[in-house]
């Protein structure tokens, strides 16, 4: 048997003590009027809880079909740690630093909400915020699902050679320093931006550009994987992977974004309907536009086109009209196949395109809020115009550079008290051998149709 260091022991022991400490925390009684409650609204958003989980598997399949066979497990397994890591943070601290009392509309107060304290009882409404109509323990279960998939967006970026170590810590000081801050800013009503005058109905800037960021800073701080310094092309390992992880996306999604509507009413409906819209035209103009550039109508195209409308409408899903909803779609295809095209043109080994797609597509929703947003759609929401695009547009800076720098800051801690990436014989061999000891068994599979 090895010895055992140190820094192996560390995460067990911490994880110890955290469940240690949450035997100390008491409740207030429950004094809610029950009658407050939507019965409605209830069943909806414990199903898009649901719903918004179910992403995260299919994230999963999205990219574990993508890369190569010696890294399926690997990869597939990274976006599911996340589900275990950010879970556990967010009873301890994360919904208070999302949720709790603002300190000067920058970040919660941690102790707001600490080890979940009083939530489950607590009254059904934000510091300053309108009543809610459903538990506050159930917003933040819904909340919570968003935090989980966010991280595990960049594990597109830096898969086939991060350590499985490094990844768990990056979760954790990711979900902590750059989503909780910006969920604060954004989705609290005394967050800074929320302040400012800017929306996003379900995440563009808190999800989809935070982890676009992330996943730009950790591909340059990781640097090139062999393959792609050589030029090799990687066939993916397993397209209906592909194919199974679009459909379980597109079916989260819709949860993800209706079930932002926090009721179970119009609204909801108008952005399960743009939600739809944008994400098929996406994928008919990823695919189209690629056999105008000369190449055949593919799997993978239609795949990574549908998820970019998925992407692009999301901060818009609220507060746009269906018909216009093609419109976003399209462009953000087109803006994201080009964006690609000039990324495999460069140095930049962003393995699975999750900057031009995520990041950039997310940059494209919120900018296009502030063009196509109506109070016909949501009178509670902004009318689109000059003035409301140039605030969509500070904001974007603002979360694209406060993402970036402490993404790439985080990175490079990590890599100063962990070993941040594997060794080049790792990298050779395999991660779901060289970090998990397992084997993906449709690589044995094909061996076995090519040797018969």
């Amino acid at each position: 048997m090895s010895k055992v260091t140190i820094k192996q022991v560390a995460p067990f022991v911490l994880l110890s003590a955290i469940a240690l400490g949450a035997l100390t925390i008491q409740s207030k009684p429950d004094t809610n009027d029950p009658s407050t409650y939507s019965a409605a609204d209830i069943t909806w958003i414990l199903v898009s809880s649901a719903l918004v989980f179910l992403m995260t598997p299919g994230l999963a399949f999205f990219y574990g079909g993508m890369v190569d066979r010696k890294n399926v497990i690997s990869t597939m397994m990274k976006s599911l740690v996340a589900a275990g890591v950010v879970s556990v943070l967010w009873i301890v601290v994360g919904f208070s630093l999302c949720f709790g009392d603002s300190i000067g509309g920058f970040i919660g107060n941690p102790t707001t909400f600490m080890f979940f304290k009083n939530v489950m009882t607590g009254a059904p409404h934000l510091q300053d915020g309108a009543p809610l109509t459903i538990p506050l323990g159930l917003f933040a279960v819904f909340q919570l699902m968003f935090a989980i998939i966010t991280p595990g967006l960049v594990v597109g970026a830096v898969a086939e050679r991060i350590r499985f170590t490094a990844y768990v810590l990056f979760v954790a000081l990711f979900g902590l320093l750059v989503y909780a801050p910006l969920a604060h800013w954004s989705w609290h009503p005394n967050g800074f931006l929320a302040k400012m005058g800017v929306f996003d109905f379900a995440g563009g800037t808190v999800v989809h550009i935070s982890a676009g960021c992330a996943a730009l800073a950790g591909a340059l701080v990781l640097k090139r994987r062999h393959t792609h310094i050589e030029h090799r092309e990687i066939p993916p390992a397993n397209v209906p992977y592909v194919l199974i992880g679009t459909g379980l996306l597109w079916f989260g999604w819709f949860g993800f974004n209706a079930g932002s509507a926090l009721s179970a009413g119009p609204l909801a409906v108008s952005a399960f309907f743009t939600t739809n819209t944008a994400a098929g035209a996406a994928g008919l103009s990823w695919m189209f536009f690629d056999v105008v550039r000369g190449k055949k109508p593919s799997a993978l195209g239609f795949c990574i086109g549908a998820v970019v409308g998925l992407v692009a409408i999301t901060p818009a899903a609220g507060f746009v009209a269906v018909p216009q909803s093609i419109f976003i779609g399209v462009v953000a295809a087109i803006i994201s196949n080009v964006a690609v095209y000039f990324k495999q043109k460069s140095t930049l080994d962003d393995a699975l395109d999750v900057f031009p797609c995520h990041g950039i597509g997310g940059m494209v929703g919120m900018l296009m809020t502030g063009i196509f947003a109506s109070k016909n759609v949501n009178p509670a929401g902004p009318e689109g115009g000059l003035a409301f695009f140039l605030i969509q547009l500070k904001a974007m800076l603002i979360v694209v550079a406060y993402s970036f720098v402490v993404s790439y800051a985080i990175f490079k801690f990590i890599g100063l008290i962990l070993p941040l990436r594997v060794t080049a014989e790792e990298e050779l061999e395999g991660l779901d051998a060289t970090q998990h000891n397992e084997e993906y068994a449709g690589k044995n599979l094909t061996a076995t149709l090519a040797a018969s």
